[in-house]
């Protein structure tokens, strides 16, 4: 099993692949920019994570890539919206950020409950 380390690194490396994939449009490039640095930081937040020293810090720094998350989406559709890449081309990039967070999402649930006890 791939562990979350390397899924997010994997993750951000597609994120690069897009965006060098993009139009050299100065609208492209300026939506390509926030998706970049969204993106490839997802993997950042993550790795904080495993370095944290309590349960505190970990739902913090994984919570940072929650919010990183979304942003990608948030560009991956205004990206497609604006027809600047086809829909078919970024869904599967779309698929795997919401599974990511699905993990991290269950990630944080089951620190925060171990917190409590």
């Amino acid at each position: 099993m791939i562990s979350l380390r390397d899924r997010t690194k994997a993750f951000a490396l597609r994120i690069v692949q897009a965006y060098a994939a993009l139009p050299k449009s100065e609208l492209a490039r300026v939506l390509g920019r926030q998706l970049l640095r969204s993106g490839t930081s997802v993997g950042a937040h993550c790795r904080e994570a495993y370095r944290s020293r309590s349960d505190a810090e970990i739902v913090s720094k994984l919570e940072v890539a929650l919010q990183e998350l979304d942003e990608t989406n948030y560009w991956l559709e205004l990206i497609v919206e604006s027809n600047i890449m086809s829909s078919r081309r970024l869904q599967p990039l779309m698929e795997e950020a919401n599974e990511i967070t699905a993990i991290i999402v269950s990630s944080v649930k089951t620190i925060k409950r171990r917190m409590k006890r």
